[in-house]
């Protein structure tokens, strides 16, 4: 009976003070409570409360787009942004997170700093049709690697811990990549907030490539390996989309806008390397 009561006190509030209070939600709580009544529906439909969780820039966002927005109601747009999205020529993409509107963001590999990427011999620009990008680096031969991400603070949603992830393929005929683990950081400013290895294999052949090596080479992975600072030594994990993606570190968002850099970098063992194909880095919420 109490549940009862609750629900009608509620209906006898006007539509406009629900869609205020709704506004203080999270775009899941609106949607979950559009099923309490005929009146909360309207409320939880309206643009007060779907303007609110937007970003403040999504109209900046909306036209950096590729492709044109048709929309008739904000919640729509809400919807609409949740799918990855193609910007500024189509080296980023954007995208929202349903629950919680916050932004996400994946710089090309275009967008990278790829160290010596415009030449021929060491890497080429490849079209694949399971990339969301036009092109992607891939990795010929060479023995510096670097790679090397940036984004603004006041890009991302403010107040919040975000990831960043190096996403990535590995060919079968892949050498040098996984030799000497490679050193991965995120810094913020002026500091450096993360800090890692990161061993370009696939995880279910971790263990028995550290077990190779220990056998066949011995001392001489010992001494190279204390070139390189201490870490977990971290391996790719598969993503949803068939891709593999390595966490480079993670951060917070503030208030302030500072440059993010993110990077991975192997240039410590001087010995060639190939078959890694790059399409980006991702910038997304951590909960």
């Amino acid at each position: 009976m109490e549940g009862l009561m609750d629900r009608h006190e509620f209906n006898i509030l006007p539509e406009g003070c629900v869609s205020t209070i709704l506004s203080f939600t999270s775009p899941q709580d609106a949607c979950k409570s559009s099923l309490v009544s005929a009146i909360f529906q309207a409320a939880a439909d309206s643009d007060v409360v779907w303007e609110r969780f937007l970003p403040t820039d999504y109209q900046d966002i909306v036209s950096r787009s590729m492709v044109p927005f048709k929309f008739s109601s904000k919640k729509e747009l809400f919807l609409l942004l949740c799918s990855s999205l193609l910007i500024d020529g189509g080296r980023k993409s954007f995208k929202l997170e349903r629950s919680s509107g916050k932004k996400s963001f994946m710089l090309s590999a275009r967008d990278l700093h790829i160290t010596w990427s415009d030449e021929s011999p060491y890497w080429h620009w490849a079209s694949l049709p399971e990339s969301r990008f036009s092109e992607v680096a891939v990795l010929r031969t060479m023995c510096w690697l670097e790679i090397v991400g940036m984004i603004k603070t006041q890009m991302l949603t403010p107040n919040t811990k975000y990831g960043a992830y190096l996403v990535l393929k590995i060919t079968d005929r892949s050498y040098g990549l996984d030799l000497m683990p490679s050193e991965i950081s995120v810094e913020v400013g002026n500091n450096q907030v993360s800090r890692n290895t990161a061993y370009l294999r696939l995880a279910k052949e971790h263990a028995r490539k550290k077990q190779m090596e220990s056998l066949f080479y011995g001392n001489r992975m010992q001494v190279l390996k204390s070139r390189v600072a201490e870490g977990e030594g971290r391996v790719p994990s598969e993503r949803d989309d068939g891709w593999l993606e390595i966490e480079l570190g993670e951060f917070f968002s503030g208030e302030n806008d500072e440059e993010v850099k993110m990077s991975l970098m192997e240039v410590k063992g001087h010995h060639l390397k190939g078959g890694l194909i790059i399409e980006g880095i991702e910038i997304r919420p951590k909960h």
